[in-house]
């Protein structure tokens, strides 16, 4: 499936951006202009079942066929957060970035497996704009909204596909391309053994201080920051 995307400046160099679930290319609304600032023309994608994408036949490994469907090969650097992590590790061999980056990626290497509840995602679908801000305290105003316009184009059965996930040994064995991962010190991935077991496969890892899941909206500054000397 081809993809929607959305792009923002017109540099010379390309990154693109892959949202987690629930969400869509809107996620990168202050990342993305903040990267084209930079030099680059930022791509931005919807996976299928989220924003502006078809629905239909979710599974990690077609959510991945479609990321090499849609973005260039030869990017100068991938950023996948969450979800979008586990879609960008399945595809990234095939799409060849210069350099990867996965945000506080749903993946467990160190042994723990993680039972998943399509039932309690798709219950989000109906999150209220209290609920979301009371959830995510550090959020900003323009990030709730985004939140609920972006539940509001997701259809929740990609649950269903998601779930799939669990179990499964997705963290890459020994990365293709340079690859840094990036942990939540507060979300539901980050742990001693996880940092260790990536270091251990080659991959660079920077854990950030106080934020939970989404780091790029509980502290933008400190995403960026975490970001130095990749992009």
């Amino acid at each position: 499936m081809r993809l929607h995307t959305r792009t923002w400046g017109d540099g010379e160099r390309t990154a693109v951006l892959i949202h987690g679930m629930m969400s869509d290319s809107r996620t990168w609304h202050r990342v993305a202009p903040a990267i084209a600032g930079r030099g680059y023309r930022v791509i931005g994608v919807d996976l299928r079942g989220h924003g502006a994408s078809g629905r239909g036949d979710y599974s990690p490994q077609g959510w991945a066929d479609d990321l090499v469907q849609t973005l260039p090969t030869d990017a100068d650097i991938a950023i996948g957060h969450s979800f979008g992590a586990v879609a960008l590790a399945l595809a990234v061999d095939r799409l060849r970035p210069g350099r990867a980056v996965y945000a506080d990626p749903a993946w467990l290497p160190d042994g723990r497996r993680a039972g998943m509840d399509p039932g309690r995602f798709k219950r989000c679908k109906q999150a209220t704009r209290e609920q979301i801000a009371e959830l995510n305290p550090r959020w900003t105003p323009e990030d709730v909204d985004v939140e609920l316009a972006t539940l509001r184009d997701w259809d929740p059965d990609t649950a269903d596909g998601a779930a799939l996930l669990c179990g499964a040994e997705i963290a890459p064995r020994r990365p293709s391309v340079p690859s840094l991962v990036l942990f939540a010190d507060e979300g539901p991935f980050s742990s001693a053994e996880t940092v260790t077991a990536m270091r251990q496969r080659g991959l660079d890892v920077r854990v950030v201080p106080g934020v939970g899941h989404t780091i790029h909206r509980d502290d933008f500054a400190a995403f960026l920051g975490s970001l130095e000397g990749w992009i």
